[in-house]
């Protein structure tokens, strides 16, 4: 984990990041990369986090026990907020109107934050629809 980590730093450095922070756990195999880029716009956020986590998961994949999170700006730290949030109220939602409720596309990582977090509501039940970008999860209320 060290090797990857001395790469992953050299790489970011010559990108010329302001600030990065590489935090690897042996025992779950985690690679967390948090960087501050002031220069970045918010609107790029969401690209630039997909492409680095893209690019590491590359460099990485050798390593198969290496599960890899890159934040920038915290985009992805508030991003799961929102979806944890945005979960809890579609669940509150279906429970109360009886009926399904069909939240936006998410990628993959999304929809299992979305899963996580409603797993242990006794009210409702949770699953996944569609097909490529167009997949979402549907929260129904238990029963239904």
């Amino acid at each position: 984990m060290e090797e990857i980590k001395a790469k992953l730093q050299k790489i970011f450095d010559l990108v010329g990041f302001d600030s990065i922070y590489i935090e690897t756990d042996e025992e779950e195999g985690k690679i967390s990369i948090s960087i501050r880029e002031r220069t970045i716009p918010a609107d790029k956020l969401p690209e630039m986090v997909s492409s680095l986590t893209n690019l590491v998961r590359q460099m990485t994949k050798h390593d198969n026990n290496a599960h890899v999170l890159v934040d920038v700006n915290d985009y992805r730290k508030e991003r799961e907020a929102l979806i944890t949030k945005l979960a809890r109220a579609a669940a509150k939602k279906a429970a109360v109107t009886n009926n399904t409720v069909p939240l936006p596309a998410m990628n993959a990582y999304e929809r299992r934050l979305v899963h996580t977090e409603l797993s242990m509501n006794p009210n409702v039940a949770t699953g996944s629809e569609g097909e490529a970008k167009e997949r979402h999860v549907v929260v129904s209320p238990l029963g239904s």
